[in-house]
């Protein structure tokens, strides 16, 4: 049994479409996406609409999946002044877009994990985060204990994560620890597609950390055409993040956070001044 591990797609459609090439060229017999199908990227309808077509996929609930349905009903668990503040555009478009296309609220039926299980194989826990926290990604940096404690609780042998946009496979705590990267919107410096792949043999779970080519500029244009980088400056950011396959959004939240910093066009340049 061979089996695709993808994950933070960010509507970037035509990086899917390299990675679902990829993974039936080496023999993939099911799919599962764990989380971050949307937002960020343009595309978010369209990778919504050809993964939810395909009878072998799975899905496992990301953030930013819960994200926009929650920012459609302007939820409490959201602080209220991010509705109204314009740093938010991109969100609040990419909402409109598959509220628009009935989609938004197909993600409320995805689980917060999945789980492998192969007769004399450990068995495999995926989460987009941990399996109670989406935004915590696993990596060969998480605390020992915590892995330990995830481990001993579901009675899993590997775990995998996704989230940090990096790929990681690493022994922590005694237990082995997978990351999948991100397809839509790699951290490492690398702008190929990750995802990761994992088969079944009767040695134990092989697996092979997946790095797919793509043409960055269909969607680096879509960006342009479709409205998105019109919204704000956090589109700005999300395209600035595909060009340079570099983590910029969250250091530029923190950053903003320490120095009392206004998140605005004038602020990011000095980031991104101080930053490169």
């Amino acid at each position: 049994m061979r089996i695709a591990v993808l994950a933070d797609i960010h509507g970037n459609a035509d990086a899917l479409r390299a990675v679902l090439k990829d993974a039936a060229e080496q023999g993939a017999e099911r799919l599962i996406v764990n989380g971050d199908v949307v937002n960020r990227g343009p595309d978010s309808v369209q990778v919504m609409e050809e993964l939810l077509a395909r009878d072998d996929t799975s899905f496992v609930l990301g953030n930013h999946d819960d994200l926009l349905r929650l920012w459609h009903t302007r939820s409490d668990k959201l602080p209220q002044d991010w509705y109204d503040d314009p740093f938010w555009g991109a969100t609040a478009w990419s909402t409109e877009q598959l509220h628009a296309a009935g989609l938004l609220d197909v993600p409320g039926d995805w689980p917060l994990t999945a789980r492998l299980s192969v007769p004399g194989l450990p068995d495999v826990l995926l989460a987009h985060g941990t399996p109670d926290d989406y935004r915590r990604g696993l990596s060969e940096r998480t605390d020992p204990a915590l892995v330990r404690r995830i481990a001993d609780e579901s009675g899993a042998g590997v775990l995998v994560g996704s989230h940090i946009h990096r790929q990681a496979d690493a022994l922590v705590g005694g237990v082995r620890v997978l990351n999948t990267g991100a397809v839509g919107s790699p951290a490492d410096g690398d702008p190929r597609a990750q995802y990761l792949l994992l088969t079944a043999t009767p040695q134990g779970w092989q697996t092979e950390l997946r790095r797919v080519p793509y043409d960055r500029s269909g969607v680096l244009q879509r960006f342009e055409t479709s409205g998105l980088l019109d919204t704000g400056l956090s589109a700005r950011i999300f395209r600035d993040e595909l060009v340079t396959a570099r983590s910029l959004y969250t250091p530029y939240w923190e950053w903003t956070e320490t120095g009392g910093c206004p998140r605005d066009t004038a602020s990011w340049e000095q980031f991104a001044q101080d930053w490169t």
